[in-house]
Order: structure tokens, then C-alpha cells, then sequence
């Protein structure tokens, strides 16, 4: 009896871990390697710009900017060797901010350790690579936020878990 109860409590411990490090970066509900195109119009609505067939792309007019969507091409899933079944899913979502007021500071960014910053010139970069989260400001003011894969989930993919 002890060793079910041990048991299925490792057995707990060790789902709850595994799912927390696969997951991505997520926007509106849509997250890398899961959300499908019916998914991303679903959240966002029809899109400005629909060059799918050709880039694996779609744009979209959001409040406080522009979001381009891009999707798993079959370029990607062979480069990368996935299984098949992940094109067409979101590889990553870049929101384009036209005036937005956030800075490192308000962002909590600058003593977030989760965070690596780099900085050239007036333009910085905090990534956060675990969860495949990425910010650039300009002028210390936000210009775009990309939500992305984490490279441990695209490691997991690959090797097939």
C-alpha cells in the first residue's frame, strides 16, 4: 500500500514537472507548437495580411499595434526534424507596439534574473530563452514582444516526447 501511495505520487510529481518545462511563451490563449490557424483567427479575427501559402505568416491590427503570426512551414519541420503533425501550428507571434509606454523599469525586467539583457546603443533586449519570451525596447520604451518555442521544448519535440 505504501509503495501505490509513493508511487503514484512520484508518478504526479514527475507529470507536473515535465508539463511545466514543455510549455512556451503564450498570447491570447495561442501557444507555440499547439495552436493551429482556426485558433489564431478564433482570437484575433480576420487577418490584414494573409500571406500563409507563401510565408507561413499572417498580420493582424491589434489595439496598440500590429501582431505577424508565424506558422511551422514544412522548411521548419524538415530543418528542424519534427514530426510532421506540428506544421501548420504557430511557431512564434511578434506584436509590433506603436506607442506603448512600457519600459525595462515598469516591466520589471532589469532585476528579473529569469531575463538576459543585451544593449547596443539606444536598443535593449531582455530574453527570457526558458519560456521563449522576448523583448526589445528602443529609447528604453517597448517596441515589440515576441512570444516563441522555448529551446527546451523544441528539444523535447525532436527527440519525440
Amino acid at each position: 500500500m505504501r509503495n501505490r501511495i509513493f508511487l503514484s505520487l512520484a508518478l504526479a510529481l514527475a507529470v507536473l514537472l515535465s508539463a511545466g518545462a514543455a510549455r512556451a511563451a503564450t498570447w491570447k490563449g495561442l501557444e507555440p507548437f499547439v495552436s493551429k490557424r482556426a485558433d489564431v483567427e478564433k482570437a484575433l479575427g480576420a487577418p490584414v495580411a494573409d500571406r500563409y501559402g507563401e510565408e507561413g505568416t499572417l498580420e493582424f491590427n491589434v489595439a496598440g499595434g500590429r501582431v505577424t503570426v508565424f506558422f511551422v512551414t514544412p522548411k521548419f519541420v524538415s530543418t528542424k526534424r519534427l514530426p510532421a503533425h506540428y506544421e501548420g501550428t504557430v511557431l512564434q507571434i511578434v506584436l509590433q507596439h506603436e506607442s506603448a509606454q512600457d519600459t525595462p523599469e515598469s516591466l520589471n525586467l532589469v532585476t528579473n534574473k529569469a531575463f538576459r539583457r543585451e544593449a547596443k546603443g539606444s536598443v535593449e533586449k531582455y530574453s527570457d530563452d526558458k519560456d521563449g519570451l522576448f523583448y526589445t525596447f528602443v529609447e528604453s520604451r517597448l517596441k515589440t514582444t515576441r512570444y516563441a518555442y522555448s529551446m527546451d521544448r523544441l528539444a523535447r519535440i525532436q527527440r519525440g516526447k
